[in-house]
């Protein structure tokens, strides 16, 4: 039985996350949480998704019959579930960026994701499921409002870094889902002028599709082109930025005062950058995917630090593997994957709504050109290539051989995929954790070349 993609577990309410599953794992996380710890207590809280409260009935039931502690925190962004699950253990119902048909459950221990042994342990419990407790070992629940606090918080964070937002625009596309709770809300605290755009929680998502992506931003990014229309023009003068999150506020996408998408890996450089330089380690370490840029490895070299890359949907096991096998002088300062970033200092969770702040901040005081001035954005590419679940490790399998056979002149790694280093840049083939796909990346000046060359690899290796 597979249950967890890179994501958690996430798949279609009437197929995949039924409420007997929910129940199922609800049950499983409590008996392996009670093996551990004579009284656990979880969390568990909801995007705005119509399936959630029913899914979360589920899932409370599964744990009070195992004997465990509920506490419901209601509707949250998944950051803040995290930030609640400190000191004890949380479920977050989400299915993040996905359509409103499917939905999702993502545990944590300690503010941290469940990591490969902890997921596996649910996944063999669920198999094989185990008896309730008895009937008077049951546990009981009860409702909590960890908002406030997870606010206050992000806050008091992000002042820490940059400089104030006093007067400053932003424009916040919330796109219905859970950023509409916290992001607006902290930057106002912050001292900015907020607008928000598609604010309401509606688990419909009517504004736009929960992912934000260049096809779904275009209220935001016409938004911000009227705006700037009517202003100087000058960046300088004009440091109003857009942000958009996805459905349950993990991802931050920033878009410039005229409405154009800042490359996600360019927002990966500009804060491992500065989290690099205000280090006081000796060893500064950012840890990120291997589809990131090259761009990253150039900023923290610059800034004296050095990049470690992880699989995707794995920064805690990267962050974890660099702390064991380094020593008293290395520390992980900040990681990374595309749109999803972890802020060490602040907690060991993704949280799109600290980004957004941080980076707010970083802007108000430097500028969004002169953030981007140093970076080398070289042409990069993605995309995806439709691939059945059970033949992803099939298609990997061919791949490993066919795709150097068809950049012979390529470095080839095979850790996390198959990547291709060449002179003229890198490609990356993976298979997708979440979704019936398998994912292209390849960043070069001659972009165009490697695409074509890699994506009829993939197709072949799919039709064989």
């Amino acid at each position: 039985m597979t249950l967890f993609g890179t994501a958690g577990i996430r798949g279609d309410v009437r197929e995949r996350l039924t409420p007997a599953l929910a129940l199922a794992v609800g049950r499983a996380a409590g008996a392996d949480a009670a093996d551990r710890d004579s009284t656990p207590e979880f969390v568990i809280a909801r995007d705005g998704r119509e399936t959630g409260p029913g899914l979360c009935a589920a899932l409370e039931a599964g744990l009070e019959s195992a004997g465990a502690a509920v506490r419901r925190a209601g509707v949250l962004p998944t950051p803040a579930l995290a930030f609640a699950s400190r000191g004890r253990r949380g479920v977050m119902v989400t299915a993040s960026h996905n359509p409103p048909t499917d939905n999702g459950l993502k545990l944590f221990a300690d503010g941290e994701e469940y990591g490969d042994d902890a997921e596996a342990r649910i996944e063999s419990r669920v198999a094989e499921p185990d008896s309730p407790a008895a009937w008077d070992e049951w546990g009981s629940a009860k409702r909590i409002d960890p908002l406030p606090a997870y606010h206050d918080r992000i806050a008091d964070y992000a002042t820490g870094h940059g400089s104030a937002l006093d007067g400053i625009e932003f424009v916040v596309d919330c796109g219905n889902g859970m950023a509409g709770r916290a992001t607006p809300q902290v930057l106002g605290a912050l001292g900015a002028e907020v607008t928000g755009l598609n604010a309401n929680v509606d688990g419909h998502f009517p504004a736009r599709g929960s992912k934000p992506t260049p096809e779904t931003l275009g209220d935001l990014q016409a938004f911000l082109a009227d705006d700037e229309g009517s202003g100087s023009g000058d960046e300088t003068d004009d440091p109003t930025i857009g942000i958009a999150h996805d459905g349950d506020a993990d991802r931050v996408v920033f878009l410039d005062s005229a409405g154009e998408i800042v490359h996600e890996d360019t927002v990966v450089a500009i804060l491992a950058e500065h989290y690099t330089r205000a280090s006081d380690a000796d060893d500064p370490v950012v840890v990120t995917t291997p589809n990131a840029s090259s761009r990253i490895d150039e900023r923290v070299a610059a800034a004296g630090g050095r990049v470690e890359r992880v699989r995707l949907g794995a920064l805690h096991v990267g962050i974890a593997a660099v702390e064991e096998a380094g020593d008293a002088n290395t520390t992980v300062v900040f990681a990374a994957e595309p749109w999803k970033h972890i802020h060490t200092a602040l907690g060991p969770w993704i949280d799109g709504v600290a980004s957004a702040a941080v980076f707010s901040r970083l802007v108000a005081e430097q500028g969004l050109a002169a953030l981007r001035e140093p970076i080398a954005e070289r042409p990069y590419w993605k995309a995806s290539v439709d691939c059945p679940d059970d033949r992803k490790a099939t298609v990997m399998e061919r791949l490993a051989t066919t795709l150097p056979e068809a950049f012979p002149d390529a470095d080839v790694d095979t850790e996390h995929g198959v990547r291709l280093a060449l002179d003229e840049g890198w490609v990356l083939v993976r298979p997708s954790g979440t979704e019936p796909k398998v994912r292209v990346y390849a960043e070069s000046e001659q972009v165009e070349e490697l695409r074509e060359r890699a994506v009829a690899a993939v197709e072949t290796a799919v039709d064989s």
